[in-house]
C-alpha cells in the first residue's frame, strides 16, 4: 500500500471536509435512531458488512434499528480519520475512521424486584473502512466495511443520579440537536 497523497488543492481540503461531515452525521444518526439520516450518508445500492449484517441500505437500516433496540442509548465517537481522495477520478475517497461505541442497557426489572440482567455498557473499538463516491457533487458512502478491534462489557457501577433539571439525551428526533 503506498502512502496517502496529502491535499494539494483546496478542492482536496473542502472535499475531505465534505467526507468527514458524512461520518459525523452517521454517527448522530445512529446514536438518535434517525434512519432518514443515516440513509442520506449512503448511496443507493451501496453496501454494509457489519459482520453480523451484510448486504444493501435498507437492509442495514432495518438491521441497526433491531440491534440498537436493545440497549437505553449509544454514543458513536469518531477519532482518527484518514481520507484518501483517487487522484486519478477525483470522485472515489477510500477513508479509515476510528470510533469506540458506547452501548448502555440499564438494569431491568425482574421478579421480586431483583434485575434480569444487570445493567452493563458494551464498548467497541472499531473501524468504519469506506470507499466514498461523489455523484452529482455529493460525497457518500458506496462500500463499508466495519473492522472490529475490541469489545468490553462493563457493569454500570454507581451511576449519576440526574435530576429533571438536567437536559437528557434522547434516541429520537425530540433530543435538544434537533431544536434549531
Amino acid at each position: 500500500m503506498t502512502e496517502p497523497a496529502h491535499p494539494t488543492t483546496l478542492q482536496a481540503l473542502v472535499d475531505q471536509q465534505a467526507i468527514r461531515d458524512v461520518l459525523i452525521r452517521y454517527t448522530r444518526g445512529i446514536d438518535r435512531m434517525d434512519v432518514d439520516l443515516v440513509r442520506s450518508t449512503y448511496h443507493p445500492g451501496a453496501h454494509d458488512d457489519h459482520g453480523a449484517y451484510q448486504g444493501d441500505v435498507d437492509g442495514f437500516i432495518e438491521w441497526v434499528q433491531q440491534a440498537l433496540s436493545y440497549f437505553d442509548t449509544t454514543m458513536h465517537f469518531i477519532g482518527n480519520q484518514l481520507v484518501q481522495i483517487d487522484e486519478v477520478d477525483g470522485d472515489t475517497a477510500y477513508t479509515e475512521s476510528y470510533c469506540v461505541a458506547y452501548h448502555r442497557r440499564r438494569a431491568r426489572p425482574g421478579a421480586n424486584g431483583v434485575p434480569d440482567e444487570p445493567g452493563h455498557d458494551l464498548v467497541t473499538a472499531l473501524r468504519y473502512v469506506d470507499r466514498m463516491e461523489r455523484r452529482d457533487g455529493e460525497w457518500r458512502i458506496a462500500d463499508r466495511k466495519c473492522v472490529f478491534d475490541w469489545t468490553r462489557r462493563d457493569p454500570i457501577i454507581g451511576e449519576w443520579e440526574q435530576g429533571p433539571e438536567v437536559l437528557q439525551g434522547r434516541r429520537d428526533q425530540t433530543d435538544p440537536v434537533y431544536d434549531r
